[in-house]
């Protein structure tokens, strides 16, 4: 007989496929699509593989990838907020607290504690390995939108002085990466694909 803790590990699954279909903001590069959050989970975290090794100190790799995996599941219930939808980021909070509580209380007792945790510290923004998953999802948007010749940028009518600032947190992470970011956007206003 199938244990009540497995069956609500596999109904988490199973819910946790609706990802797939949360559609964000920028495009796939080489495409004419949208990125969805199941994509840019799996982008973070090969991402977070490759470049720990640029973070300012020693971050936990397993805390790390389970942040960048989970950090948007809340987004099934609570849809996908737009970083420069100033209407929608004020509603976001609740919105997203509202889909952990919902969502990890799928899980047994003790992995919704573990994967609500690791949210909230994701959310918080504290430890190095908040502060790295945070600094990556912020710079795989960039890097799309970039080769894409900023299309959702110029779709939305995106400043630099925007993406500089949601970016700002690659200071506090590595000055490597922020150097990269700063290139990123120079280059990006320079062919046009993001507006002075």
């Amino acid at each position: 007989m199938v244990s009540e803790r497995l069956k609500k590990q596999i109904e988490f699954i199973v819910e946790i496929d609706k990802v797939k279909q949360i559609a964000r903001q920028n495009y796939v590069t080489g495409g004419e699509r949208r990125e969805t959050d199941a994509e840019h989970s799996w982008h973070l975290a090969v991402m977070a593989l490759l470049l720990a090794e640029y973070a300012s100190g020693p971050a936990d790799m397993i805390k790390t990838l389970k942040m960048v995996l989970i950090h948007d599941l809340v987004e099934i219930d609570a849809g996908d907020t737009y970083c420069f939808d100033e209407q929608a980021v004020k509603t976001q909070k609740k919105r997203e607290e509202t889909a952990a509580n919902r969502i990890f209380g799928l899980l047994p007792a003790d992995q919704a504690r573990d994967f609500r945790a690791v949210w909230e510290e994701f959310e918080a923004g504290l430890t190095m390995e908040a502060r790295l998953a945070a600094a990556l999802d912020r710079l795989q948007p960039l890097l799309l939108h970039y080769h894409t010749a900023g299309r959702s940028w110029r779709e939305h009518g995106i400043t630099s002085s925007k993406v500089k600032e949601r970016n700002r947190l690659t200071r506090e992470l590595s000055p490597q990466i922020c150097e990269l970011v700063e290139d990123v956007i120079e280059r990006a206003v320079q062919k046009g694909y993001l507006a002075e």
